[in-house]
């Protein structure tokens, strides 16, 4: 598989001129096509029409915020989705991410940053396609390292075996179906744990300390689920 697939269709909605121009640039760079809008008003309707393969979208427009439209793409597409923000504080970023948003950046921003993000998700997209044709219980990929089987609840790594508890492993099979995806630990709770009333946000952080000691035991160097500060956690293996 390359890289990226040619002729990738991104979108941006960006209300200022310059840097949507740029943006737009560099990713035509990156062998893909890019259309701009810059206002939100009629974003979610061109959204959903064009149905791009990716959307860049500000939080900050005209006519409708970024995150009306994240809330109202979502309820209809699993198109993927950055955020574009000059509002650092945990709380927007949070915000962003419940609604949906695949990744988010933080003005400024390097646009070679953002093109490395959107190839990123891109790749991972054409991951989860082929695991889908797939129809595997386990959601593995054939090159992965990591191995699920549900139905034994059992993991291995590198055909070692990973003594995982049930609600480990639990939470590991929730970052496991959506590699790269951001998960807050709210969020984490009610995908893994909906029926759990004893499970609470900070427990998050112990399953995940607790996995990767199991996993450093077996395998030392190995990184697969990769803390993102203020708001949660992704799988993604790190690449020798």
């Amino acid at each position: 598989m390359t890289e990226y697939n040619d002729g990738w269709h991104i979108m941006i909605v960006e209300d200022e001129p310059s840097l949507a121009i740029i943006i737009q640039d560099y990713l035509k760079q990156a062998g893909m096509t890019a259309d701009i809008l810059h206002e939100g008003a009629h974003a979610v309707e061109a959204i959903l029409e064009r149905a791009p393969d990716l959307v860049i979208l500000d939080v900050m427009l005209p006519g409708k915020d970024g995150l009306s439209i994240c809330r109202e793409v979502r309820a209809k597409s699993d198109v993927p989705i950055i955020l574009e923000t000059a509002r650092v504080e945990e709380l927007d970023r949070l915000l962003g991410l419940e609604l949906g948003a695949d990744d988010y950046v933080c003005k400024p921003f390097s646009p070679r940053e953002l093109v490395a993000r959107v190839k990123a998700i891109l790749r991972r997209q054409e991951k989860l396609m082929l695991l889908s044709q797939q129809k595997s219980a386990d959601f593995e990929l054939d090159d992965s390292p990591l191995k699920l089987d549900e139905d034994r609840w059992a993991v291995t790594y590198q055909g070692q075996e990973l003594p995982l508890t049930r609600r480990e492993f639990q939470l590991l099979a929730t970052l496991h179906k959506r590699p790269g995806r951001v998960f807050s630990r709210t969020q984490l709770v009610e995908l893994t744990f909906p029926d759990d009333t004893d499970v609470f946000d900070r427990v998050i952080d112990t399953h995940v300390k607790n996995i990767r000691t199991k996993l450093r035991k077996v395998a030392p160097s190995a990184e697969i689920i990769r803390s993102v500060y203020g708001v949660g956690y992704a799988y993604e293996e790190a690449e020798a």
